[in-house]
């Protein structure tokens, strides 16, 4: 028989599982830290990577005076920027809907 205390418990113990702190791994992150799973953490990291190249590669065309391809690196590198903002709040809103489906009363 399912009691509010056992389902409390176990959504204590769900909560515990699923939790995982991390220290604030985002450069471009809103909040000082936020709780994500690995895959999470590995692909902001590796978006990151990759705007931080296209600023390297723009800074290095404006070096040889290549103007026109400083300005596209730019445009392109915010663009990524946008994505990796838009795909966050996206995960963020899909988990969020996921924890309000758990049975939380009888």
């Amino acid at each position: 028989m399912i009691t509010r205390s056992n389902l409390a418990e176990q959504l204590r113990e769900y909560q515990i599982r699923s939790k995982h702190d991390w220290a604030s791994v985002s450069f471009f992150s809103s909040t000082s830290n936020f709780s994500s799973s690995r895959v999470d953490v590995v692909v902001f990291v590796i978006w990151e990577l990759v705007i931080l190249a296209f600023f390297v590669f723009s800074a290095v065309s404006l070096y040889f005076k290549r103007l026109q391809l400083a300005f596209i690196l730019v445009c392109v590198t915010l663009l990524l920027l946008i994505c990796m903002k838009v795909t966050k709040q996206v995960r963020l809103a899909r988990k969020k809907k996921r924890r309000m489906l758990l049975p939380l009363s009888m």
